[in-house]
Parts: C-alpha cells; structure tokens; sequence
C-alpha cells in the first residue's frame, strides 16, 4: 500500500511515525511543509523536516514535543555570551545536522536531495521530501504587522492574533522531484493533524499540489488537529476561530474543501456535524504505541 502524508511538525511528525511503523518499509512518502525554513546563526534550519526525520528515526524527545532526545544547549549559550541570536534554540545534537545541510545546500545540493540523504544516514526507510527545492516562506499578517512564521510563533510566543496568511515564494516554486509522481501513484493520502493554515496550506500554495489532491480526493483523508474544539498544542483553535467562524469539524473540513474525502475526528467531537462523512476514533497521540493506533484506523478507511 503506497502511502503519502502531508505533514508538519508536531502533530504532524506523530502520526507520520504513526504510519511509518503500521506500513512496510518504503511504502511511506511524507511531503513536508517548508514555510518555516529559516537562517539561523547562518545555518539553513528546516524545523517540519526534522521533526519528521527525528519521530521516523526515534531520535526525538517525545516529553518536550519538539528536537533531539537527550539535547543540551552549550553551543547555543556560548552564541548568546558572544552577542549571537538566541531566541530559536538550537540544540548541540541538533546543530550537527544543521551543520551537514547547510554545508550540501552552499554546495549547490537540492534540499530534496539533501533530506534524502540525511534519512538514509538515519536508517530511515520511509521517503521524506520537502515539498518544494525552491524558497518558500510563510509570513503571519497580525494586527501588529506582518511577521515571519519563526518571528511570530517562536519571538512572539504566537500571542499576536492572525487576520492572515501569505506565503511568500509559492507562486514561483515547483514540486521536489517526486512529488507529485507520488501523490498520483498513491494508494491513499494523509492529511496530517498539523496546523491547516501554518502547515498544509504552505504545501498546498505548491504548483500542482492543490490539483493532484483535488484529483484524488476520493482517496484523501484529513486527520482534524483539534479534539473537542480544542487544540492540543499551538494556537489553531483561535485561528480558526477569527478566521473561519469556529471550531468544529466543519470549520476544519472547510480549511481543504474540495481536496478530501472524510474527516477523522476524535470521539469528543463524535456529536458534530460537518459537510463530508466524519470517521470517528481516538485521535490524541500520547506515544508511539498511540500515534501507530491511530495510522491504523486511518489505514482501515482507505484500504
């Protein structure tokens, strides 16, 4: 069974592990967001990738929700003592991987090729592509002004109310190679408990990604990110709330209209009604034994 899940972090990175141990090697193709790609300390930083590649790889902390198990931050302070930027934190395990990419990309290596490259070192046997080569960055429009993604989620602790989205690049970039191949070829397609507007839309603001889900929306299904109207992590409940009207089902739904088939819910949400057949189960990932549960359900809808 081919698969393809389009992923963020967070969430995202769970049920991408999810499915990566239900499925059989290499049957996996995650398409990850690279809105929130940064330069930090002059290293090219790729936050969802990572997140995806550390949950795949085991190499994440499952307490903290975010980087290296096991990280400390001795680099990152002796930046700070020296005047350096440090309000992202980067972790010293971290930093070698940074390291690596930013070496391959000032090289002249795409960062498809050099994502291919770092989860093979990391024995992963699942595909992770960034869904795009090409810059792509996302910028929240705030009351306060525009901000980048980062600046606003991470500087600004994601306080500032979101009137907007703009994703700046998306209207030149092209798909990674392979991409849309493998989203054609697909048996099934995830739509991740990610951030809709932070983390999916980015890739759906790729050339042709938005068409080819349309094409196979029959075979599509969207995790919804929100239990009981609630988000679990980050700001989306009250994004959607300014932005769309609300917090149920339907306003999700409403966030890929015309691109999925069903919605996954949680049992909290097992009353709401929504636009599409909504498939009801335990969403919340507290581990991997939870994560892999959950893929499985969303498996048995589409097999």
């Amino acid at each position: 069974m081919k698969v393809v899940c389009l992923s963020g972090g967070g969430g995202g990175a769970k049920i991408a592990r999810g499915l990566h141990d239900a499925l059989a090697p290499g049957e996996l193709t995650v398409i990850g967001n690279v809105g929130d790609d940064l330069e930090v300390l002059g290293l090219n930083v790729s936050p969802d990738l990572d997140s995806v590649l550390y949950a795949l790889a085991g190499l994440d902390d499952e307490e903290r929700g975010w980087g290296r198990a096991g990280e400390t931050w001795r680099t990152l302070e002796s930046a700070r003592e020296w005047g350096g930027e440090g309000w992202f934190l980067l972790g010293d395990l971290d930093l070698g991987l940074h390291l690596v990419r930013t070496q391959a990309l000032g090289e002249g290596a795409p960062l498809s090729a050099v994502t291919q490259r770092l989860a093979e070192t990391a024995g992963v046997s699942s595909r992770i592509v960034p869904v795009t080569d090409d810059r792509l960055r996302t910028h929240v429009v705030t009351p306060a002004g525009t901000f980048r993604f980062q600046e606003w989620f991470v500087a600004r602790r994601h306080e500032d109310e979101v009137d907007a989205m703009v994703y700046e690049g998306a209207e030149g970039a092209r798909p990674a190679p392979g991409v849309l191949e493998a989203l054609e070829d697909a048996d099934a397609i995830v739509v991740a408990p990610s951030n809709p507007y932070t983390s999916i839309h980015p890739i759906l603001a790729v050339a042709g990604i938005r068409d080819a889900l349309h094409a196979r929306s029959g075979r599509v299904v969207a995790v919804s990110p929100l239990i009981g109207g609630r988000a679990v992590k980050g700001p989306l409940d009250r994004m959607l709330t300014r932005m769309a009207g609300g917090t149920t089902p339907r306003e999700v739904a409403g966030c890929y209209e015309g691109l999925i088939g069903a919605l996954v819910v949680d049992r909290a949400d097992a009353s709401a009604e929504a636009d599409l057949p909504l498939l009801v189960t335990d969403t919340l990932m507290t581990d991997r034994a939870t994560a892999r549960g959950l893929a499985e359900s969303v498996l048995e809808v589409l097999a």
